[in-house]
């Protein structure tokens, strides 16, 4: 830029000095020029006055010679007629040698100015007339002068006018050359400007956001360098905010259970979550790396091959490979502008497990419901076949019906308002329950292995706030599950209090529970290695959830061969009151 811009100040300079030279080049000419004829016309008038008086005096010729000589001019006079009246050759100029003497000669004759110069003011043609109210106002006779022709010829005139014009073509050089350095330091000023914005640029398109750019001047450049710099603020900030937001994506992305693998058209990976590189078995899938196809079952390399497909749609597809777990896989086609495939796995094992759960809720709720219904239905199929008749029998198989009748109200009562209670529709109702009786009432319901004593500790007077049925049911399958699992030693119903609640355990001697026991022991249907086949696993999971809807908490302490105890916090019923 610097050299074009160079030889446009160059070029520029040239044409601009051409245009002042050539116009002072024909100021100048026209100035000589003028002084010339000037110059002509003064020593023209001057001879003109001693021709005049030479004629009067009789010695024309010897005057015109001298004036002649004296004013470097060459002088020829003229008759009215026209004729000649001196020498043709005067200071060394032949008549005949000067240029437009016809037309000057015919001018004086008529009482007119005649001025012409040639070869740019060097020779100079005068013509005057001698007659006339200026120069002779009254002539002697017809015989005397009547026109004067001078001729002068100023050689150092033109030598002047050369040397002027040398000059100025000196000049236009020169202005020329200062053009072009000046052209050439602007260039360079500018360029250098010019790099500075570039490298501003170039920096941003690399990715450097923290290189300022601080113009000293506000002119054009200054603006556009002021407009980058703040482009270049602008973006750091976007940049900064989209890393942000990149980094608080991939931390989310990292802490998800599903699997997330992002993939580009070569089916190479660009992001994969820890969650991914787990059920992928693939806990060095970085970057770059090929998508894993880890399952016989399902192709994953095609389903994400056929994500990229135009029109391609959202993929869905299960599949449960020999481990025995269940996984979904989703994949999000690419669009167009971003050439990138989304693949989630997720792991819905523990989800098909309770789905299946749920499903198998209502018959093992219905089989608990049944047990009660059936001994209620015989005891009364035994009074219909005859022991109606027997009065002790009668009155035991009655009193069975209302024991089995009353555990059946207690026990939907207990499922219906835990399902309330569980969707939030209703409150379980609370009010002060007194511990100890009901702890006793419990305790006598138990039916405890021979050999295993059934012990109740509660002071008396202590309460909880809490919907007795809920307390009752929870501490009843609390002691029922003790009893069925403790074939020696005994069996305590314990409550306490603990400042502002009511502590309600429940301590067996049983063979106690593993770290994998304890954690399943409160899930619906759940049974241990050592439970038998008569129990569902639904007693402890509405003991959880009956201690829940009251604001409790349940907490047990176990370990294999030291017996488990289980404990209800409940609130007190003073503490709740106040």
């Amino acid at each position: 830029m610097r050299w074009w811009l160079a030889v446009a100040f160059a070029l520029i300079a040239a044409v601009t000095a051409v245009t002042v030279a050539q116009f002072f080049a024909q100021r100048s000419e026209r100035a000589f020029r003028e002084r010339a004829e000037d110059l002509a016309v003064g020593a023209s008038i001057a001879a003109a006055d001693v021709v005049v008086r030479a004629a009067r005096e009789g010695s024309l010729e010897q005057s015109v010679t001298a004036i002649a000589e004296s004013r470097r001019l060459s002088v020829f006079v003229f008759g009215s007629d026209g004729a000649l009246m001196t020498s043709s050759r005067s200071h060394r100029v032949d008549l005949s040698a000067v240029p437009g003497r016809e037309e000057a000669l015919e001018s004086a004759l008529a009482g007119q100015r005649y001025i012409s110069s040639v070869e740019d003011g060097r020779l100079t043609v005068v013509a005057l007339p001698l007659r006339g109210p200026t120069i002779a106002p009254v002539p002697v006779d017809l015989s005397a002068p009547a026109a004067l022709l001078a001729y002068a010829s100023r050689p150092e005139l033109a030598a002047e006018l050369g040397i002027v014009r040398d000059k100025i073509v000196e000049a236009a050089l020169w202005a020329v050359l200062v053009g072009a350095v000046v052209g050439l330091l602007v260039a360079m000023l500018i360029t250098a400007r010019l790099r500075r914005i570039g490298a501003a640029a170039a920096a941003i398109e690399a990715g450097n956001f923290e290189r300022p750019l601080r113009p000293r001047f506000r002119d054009e450049l200054g603006v556009l360098g002021l407009t980058i710099d703040a482009m270049r603020e602008r973006l750091r900030d976007s940049f900064g905010r989209l890393e942000a937001e990149r980094d608080r994506l991939a931390r989310l992305l990292e802490r998800l259970q599903d699997g997330v693998v992002t993939v580009n058209r070569d089916l190479e990976v660009e992001f994969a979550n820890e969650a991914a590189r787990r059920l992928l078995g693939r806990r060095d899938l970085a970057m770059g790396d090929p998508l894993p196809d880890p399952w016989h079952e399902l192709s994953l390399r095609q389903l994400a091959a056929g994500l990229f497909a135009p029109g391609a749609r959202v993929a869905q597809t299960r599949l449960t490979p020999r481990d025995d777990r269940t996984y979904a896989v989703v994949g999000l086609p690419a669009r167009r502008e971003s050439e990138t495939a989304i693949l989630v796995l997720t792991d819905v094992s523990e989800r098909e497990r309770r789905e299946r759960a749920e499903r198998e809720f209502v018959t093992n709720a219905a089989h608990e419901l049944r047990t009660p219904l059936a001994a209620i239905t015989g005891a009364v199929e035994v009074l219909q076949q005859g022991a109606k008749e027997t009065p002790v029998e009668r009155d035991r198989f009655i009193a069975h019906i209302e024991r089995e009748a009353a555990r059946l109200g207690r026990l939907t009562k207990a499922l219906l308002v835990l399902a309330r209670a569980q969707t939030q529709q209703e409150a379980p109702r609370l009010s002060p329950v007194e511990l100890a009786p009901l702890l006793r009432e419990v305790a006598a319901s138990l039916d405890p292995a021979e050999g295993v004593g059934v012990e109740v500790e509660c002071p008396a007077g202590l309460a909880a706030h809490a919907d007795r049925d809920l307390v009752e049911q929870a501490l009843s399958n609390l002691a029922a599950n003790a009893v069925k699992h403790t074939e020696r030693g005994r069996v305590v119903l314990r409550a306490r209090g603990a400042r502002a609640a009511v502590l309600v355990e429940v301590v067996d001697t049983g063979p106690g529970m593993s770290a994998d026991e304890l954690e399943r022991m409160f899930d619906r249907f759940y049974r241990g290695g050592r439970r038998d086949a008569d129990g569902f696993g639904l007693g402890l999971a509405i003991a959880r959830q009956s201690v829940r809807a009251l604001d409790g908490r349940i907490e047990v302490d176990s370990a294999p061969g030291r017996g488990t105890t289980v404990r209800m916090v409940l609130p007190a019923a003073g503490e709740r009151a106040a």
